[in-house]
């Protein structure tokens, strides 16, 4: 028995989770039949600077609705792989700008033909899924309305738990 499936809404976040990993996996697969090592959480700011030119970790963060911790990290791996580096900021002295490195662009023109791919299986998947992405922005626009953590805290004061309330680290 799939003890998740079988959860239904209540296990919304182990299911998201799941198929998250297999994704990934697959996506890993797909990269390393190009013969490239590639790490997924990588995408996101590489697609940025590559759409963009080069953005601050908060204006990436922005963008990609994820803390400026998580885009640090990820900056921390791609600077290691020599993938991008930083530079002056043209008219903030206080920040700095991520760039794609030489290396980088070279990575991203070769990585383009497989991005076009991952975007068309993906596209199908979502058709065959009956429109999967409709639902996931419908999740996304309640849980912008109201938190997780609130509901759960209302949740806990229905049945006289009582719960410190704290701010959410952005």
């Amino acid at each position: 028995m799939d003890y998740t499936k079988s959860m239904g809404g209540a296990a919304l976040g182990a299911r998201l989770r799941r198929l998250s990993e297999t994704i990934d996996r697959d996506a890993t697969r797909a990269y390393a039949t190009l013969g490239i090592t590639f790490e997924q959480r990588w995408f996101g700011v590489l697609n940025q600077l590559a759409i963009n030119g080069p953005m601050t970790v908060s204006e990436l963060a922005a963008s990609l609705r994820i803390t400026r911790a998580s885009v640090s990290q990820t900056r921390q791996s791609l600077e290691a792989a020599g993938i991008v580096a930083t530079e002056d900021h043209p008219s903030d002295a206080r920040q700095r700008h991520l760039v794609l490195s030489k290396s980088g662009s070279a990575l991203i023109r070769r990585l383009k033909p497989l991005w076009q791919a991952m975007d068309s299986a993906a596209l199908d998947v979502d058709a065959a899924a009956g429109h999967a992405s409709a639902a996931l922005d419908r999740l996304d626009a309640v849980l912008t309305q109201q938190s997780m953590f609130d509901r759960i805290v209302e949740k806990l004061a229905q049945n006289g738990v009582p719960a410190k309330r704290r701010r959410a680290k952005s």
